[in-house]
């Protein structure tokens, strides 16, 4: 009974590493694109700049990963250099996320 206790055990303990060792390595081999799904852009106008906060107010429709519903607000910006091309009136396409729990525009060009 002892032999088959400890052979029990050893493959139970064999079975759990072989687990630990597949779930480490799951999605290692998955194209980015599916590991994280890319942000949608987003229609805006821009309203107003404020280039020494890095912060922008955008007229904005829905953003759909942030179940936001389209409204006016004031965005940060993941750099603050991202303000150097756009003015206040231009229309612009943007995608935004929560960055360190703030929403933050994390991508930002100028429609033409």
């Amino acid at each position: 009974m002892m032999k088959i206790s400890r052979f029990a055990l050893a493959l139970a303990m064999a079975a759990a590493v072989a687990g630990a060792s597949a779930q480490d390595h799951a999605g290692h081999d998955a194209p980015a694109a599916q590991q994280a799904p890319a942000l949608a852009l987003v229609d805006g106008e821009v309203k107003k700049i404020d280039r020494e906060t890095g912060k922008i107010t955008l007229r904005h429709g829905e953003i759909p990963n942030l179940n936001m519903g389209a409204m006016t607000m004031v965005f940060r910006t993941r750099n603050a250099a991202m303000l150097d091309e756009i003015k206040v009136g231009d229309k612009v396409s943007f995608s935004a996320d929560r960055v360190g729990g703030a929403i933050t525009v994390v991508q930002l060009q100028k429609v033409e």
